[in-house]
């Protein structure tokens, strides 16, 4: 069934509970949509996993679009949501509603994401208004490492658990049709499910919200250097990779590869010619 922000609502009304990945090129994406998952979030986090930076910052509109297209291309039923970059909507208005637009119109995205809450509610409004659905994200919002002092847990204190609860609600009433809880406790990320009737998205935030989204680079065990907390192996495609390049490289340097199965004949008189 195709995945929209309506079925994404909807499942929260029939507890069913919603499953997302990231991806970022068109290869992945067309194997994920070729499963059941509900969603594709082209995450800036391509910034550390496919880019190798060192966090989410240096990540641009044309880095989003430039993902978000091939993720587009290889999808027919998986909703797909782009994450809006640091600084492409927290100055004006006007220049969110530019960089959103452009992300959907170029991508043909079905929705992108921004990270905040009051702070940043007047522009996810002027976003829904415009006719562009959006995603929230609370807790830990990697855009303000600096701030945070970098990737913690969010939400331990009664004040900052108060405000997360807050933020969920005034989203809500915004319009957003989701929000992603990142690395929040478990019982608050519980609380904030259900004080809102649009679904939560959780990552490291436990069981209780209406759905999760991790890293497919993380849940496959790509990088055996990264290991947060809250990430289960689900397959182990690195070590898999790795020898199946060791195998490549053994038999190229052993003369074994390619064999005859794996090249083109032509005919002897064609061949006599060119000496």
């Amino acid at each position: 069934m195709k995945n929209t922000v309506v079925t994404f609502i909807n499942s929260k009304k029939k507890g069913q509970k919603l499953s997302m990945l990231t991806a970022y090129d068109y290869t992945m994406a067309k194997i994920i949509d070729g499963t059941e998952i509900n969603g594709i979030l082209v995450g800036d986090s391509l910034g550390m996993v496919t880019l190798g930076y060192d966090s989410t910052l240096a990540v641009t509109v044309e880095d989003m679009i430039h993902h978000g297209r091939a993720v587009v291309r290889g999808v027919k039923n998986t909703l797909v949501v782009v994450d809006m970059p640091f600084m492409s909507y927290h100055n004006t208005l006007a220049e969110a509603v530019d960089n959103a637009g452009r992300i959907i119109k170029q991508t043909q995205a079905h929705a992108v994401k921004v990270e905040g809450g009051r702070e940043i509610l007047d522009k996810v409004k002027g976003l829904i208004k415009a006719q562009i659905p959006v995603m929230g994200h609370l807790g830990l919002t990697p855009q303000s490492l600096n701030i945070m002092g970098g990737f913690k847990v969010q939400g331990k204190s009664e004040e900052a658990a108060k405000k997360i609860i807050e933020d969920a609600k005034l989203l809500e009433e915004a319009g957003v049709f989701a929000i992603v809880l990142e690395c929040i406790p478990e019982k608050l990320a519980d609380l904030v499910s259900k004080s809102i009737s649009i679904p939560t998205i959780g990552i490291g935030s436990g069981g209780g919200c209406d759905g999760q989204i991790l890293v497919y680079q993380d849940m496959l065990n790509m990088d055996e250097d990264f290991k947060p907390k809250f990430v289960k192996t689900f397959a182990d495609a690195g070590l898999v990779i790795k020898e199946g390049i060791k195998k490549y490289t053994d038999q190229v340097r052993d003369g074994e590869f390619p064999a005859a199965e794996h090249t083109f004949t032509m005919k002897d008189e064609v061949l006599e010619k060119l000496y």
